[in-house]
């Protein structure tokens, strides 16, 4: 039995967020969200709140032992990315990339 929790738009880089989701990716679910939780970094924070959505969803589930389930894939893809300019000296202007991800975690029932 799998559960998934999809999580968009969330305004933290794809980059840094796959960094944190790779140390994650084939624990249980418990293992990895004290992991999570005491990461310091903002992408560990939001792979947290959709790793407990993705756990509640299979609490939703009929005949699903939550205890046992584990993190088999998380998929993090790039978003739209917010445009803006920062004025600097001499009258020039620099580009700022604001980066957004959409967030997959997929819960899986099994051995870690």
């Amino acid at each position: 039995m799998e559960s998934k929790a999809i999580a968009k738009f969330q305004r933290v880089s794809p980059r840094k967020t796959r960094l944190v989701a790779k140390n994650v990716q084939g624990m249980g679910v418990e293992e990895a969200m004290n992991l999570l939780r005491f990461t310091p970094n903002k992408p560990a924070g939001v792979l947290f709140g959709v790793l407990k959505s993705a756990l509640a969803n299979a609490s939703q589930l009929g005949g699903v032992d939550v205890d046992a389930m584990v993190v088999k894939e998380i998929v993090v893809n790039e978003g739209p990315t917010w445009k803006r300019f920062m004025p600097r000296a001499q009258g020039r202007a620099t580009k700022i990339h604001k980066r957004t991800s959409h967030i997959t975690v997929i819960l899986a029932e099994g051995q870690e």
